[in-house]
This record gives structure tokens, sequence and C-alpha cells, in this order.
């Protein structure tokens, strides 16, 4: 395995830690080069360092580029995710986590997994439009919708197009539920609308929380907010009565699996009052980021980390078996799903969120039923 990682990184143009002309980490971003992109027949790559050829580097900087999307609810049919349905109003997603497997569905944008991922933002403008067109129509059955599903929607972006406000006002007015997923507190610009909709129970938050470690949560997380800021906005929707939970996601054995515990100490402490959590696993061009990566930051354990997270997915480093992939398999995934039983049953987290009403939702307009 370690020999292919080789081969393929030197295929798509990077060389690992040369000490000679060794490049300068980017600082701020979690993958530090663009993998190629599987869909393209032909892609640029520097094959080596000292080329004699003139290499422009990668711009880093973030732009936001507009894009036509035709829709914005998506079925989701993962038995793994707990959702039914979601919505992104942004694709790609600055937040930079080195271990996101939505990484690879930027390549059907003709993008790269890697630092385009979190550079190129694309926005989706149309998207209250296009859920208000969704909702309308008359074979919407009504059941949860997820935001987030692929990124974040309340990622740096939403602070500028303030999409995902917008489409929590849709759904406010048609009383259709919808389950948000994040990391970030901007999310509390919209306490009060989300307190608003939380008097009808049709929302509930579920705030991510990796690690209470800032040095590692910095490098793993580059452009997320602190963990003690995610507690905080966890105890700020809480007052306010929303519905929420913590995700401990995902678990990386020998990295963050010992947190386990006081995370969900802390989260229970702040109010949430359901929980989920996922395993490590590193499908597409993540896995090469991710070795990368984790080398780059951590040299003393990754060999160490890499045969765990090998170990807990019979020899590979990702496992599509739903119902597997989200959980590994082996004693390392057992210890982890025993831990994680055990904390959120002595903190009262239940596994599973309440159940969000869709008996109220009504298109505008729309009389209500006689009986």
């Amino acid at each position: 395995m370690a020999d292919h990682i080789l081969r393929t990184k030197k295929h798509l143009g990077h060389l690992g830690n040369e000490k000679e002309g060794e490049e300068e980490y980017k600082k701020g971003r979690g993958a530090q080069f663009n993998t190629r992109n599987s869909f393209e027949k032909t892609s640029t790559a520097r094959e080596h360092i000292e080329a004699i050829d003139e290499w422009i580097e990668e711009d880093v900087r973030t732009q936001y580029i507009d894009v036509s999307a035709k829709s914005i609810v998506n079925k989701v049919d993962s038995p793994d995710v707990g959702m039914f349905y979601s919505m992104n109003p942004y694709q790609g997603c600055e937040h930079g986590c080195i271990y996101c497997y939505a990484r690879n569905s930027f390549e059907y944008w003709g993008y790269s997994a890697g630092l385009d991922f979190e550079s190129k933002i694309l926005v989706k403008k149309e998207a209250p439009k296009l859920l208000r067109k969704f909702l309308q129509h008359p074979k919407w059955d009504c059941v949860p919708i997820s935001m987030s599903g692929n990124t974040d929607c309340y990622q740096p972006a939403e602070k500028r197009f303030r999409l995902s406000r917008a489409l929590l006002e849709v759904c406010n007015e048609f009383n259709q539920p919808v389950g948000i997923i994040t990391k970030n507190a901007g999310i509390l610009r919209d306490k009060d609308l989300l307190q608003e909709m939380a008097g009808k129970r049709i929302v509930s938050v579920l705030m991510t929380i990796t690690s209470m470690n800032e040095d590692l949560r910095r490098v793993m997380e580059p452009r997320t907010t602190t963990s003690a800021q995610r507690l905080r906005t966890l105890e700020a929707l809480s007052r306010a009565g929303v519905q929420t939970g913590v995700m401990l996601g995902p678990v990386i054995p020998g990295l963050n699996d010992q947190e386990m515990p006081g995370i969900i100490k802390a989260a229970s402490e702040a109010g949430a009052v359901f929980s989920a959590y996922t395993f490590i696993r590193l499908n597409g061009a993540v896995k090469f980021l991710f070795h990368d990566w984790l080398h780059k930051n951590f040299p003393d354990r990754a060999d160490k980390v890499w045969h765990f997270i090998e170990e807990s997915h019979g020899g590979k480093v990702n496992d599509s078996q739903f119902g597997r992939r989200m959980r590994g398999e082996g004693n390392i995934a057992k210890l982890v799903a025993d831990q994680y039983n055990t904390f959120t049953k002595k903190y009262g987290l239940r596994h599973e969120r309440l159940g969000l009403d869709c008996s109220q939702f009504r298109r505008p307009g729309e009389q209500g039923k006689l009986f």
C-alpha cells in the first residue's frame, strides 16, 4: 500500500517531504496539492521539483464561482447517513477538512478533490427559488430534508451570500422540517429564525466536534471555528429551544479516538440531546490527500495511524459496504462503538434525534385538510 501511495503521488505530481526543494506547507489549507480528476482524460502534473519547465503554483486564494443548478434537493440512497433528502447551497467547502468524503464529488464539476475543493467555492444563487419550486410540486410528500449533506451550509461563504438563511426562510414558510449539520458558529446569525422554527418542531441542529485539541483541529479542519466556540454555539441554540445534537466524526484511531468521552460529556453539558458518530474511511482521492497530510503533520505516528485505519476496514483504508463503511470492523472499530454506547448512555444523549413534525407542512395558499 505504501509503495502504491508513493507511485500515485508521483503520478499526480506530488513528491512528499523531499529534503531538497521541499515545498512550503500551505497553512490554512487541509489539502496541500491537487489530485488528478478521475473523470478527465488529460491533466497537468509537476513531475519533478527541479524540472526545467516553469511551473505555475496553484492559486489557493478562495474564489467564489456562480453556477446554474437545475435542482437543489437530492434524494439520498445511502442507508448509512440517516437522511432521505439533502440540499447544499454551496459545492466545495472552505473549511478544508482533510478527511472529508465530499471531496470526491467535486470531480463531477471538473475540479480536483484537493486544493480546488477548498479554494473554489461553487455558489448556487438560485437555491431558494429552486427549493420553493420543489416544495410546490404536488407530488412532494413531506419528509425532513437535511442541509449540509455534502458540504457545510455555514462555511465562510454564507456570511457573504446568506443562501442558507434564505433556504430556511422558505422551509419556515412551508413548515418544511429541516435538519442542519454544521461545525461553524456562523449559524448563530440565524438564531432568531431557528428559534421560530423550533417552536413548530421543524428544525434540529447537529454540531460536529472532532477534537477539543486545538493543535489537531487547526491542521485537520483549518478554517473551522474552535471546539470551545462550537460548544458555546450548542449552548446558545439549546437555550433558544432548538433541538441540538453532537456529531463525533470521523473518529480516527490514534488521533482523536481517545477524546470521545470528553466531547460527549461537554456536548451534553451544553444542552445536546442526541448524537451520532462515524468512523474514518478514506475513499477515492481522499486517501492520497490524507496520507500526505498525515505524514507531514504527524510523522512520528503516521504509519501507526494508517495501519489502524487499514485494520478497521479489512486491510484497506476504505470500505464501500453499506452498514459497515461508516462504522468499520474489527477490534478497534468495536472498541470505538462500545465507548460511544457507554458514554452516550452515561450522559443521556439519545442515539437518534427527536422526530421532526411533518404534519404542519402547507404550501402557501393551500387550505388545511378537513378530515
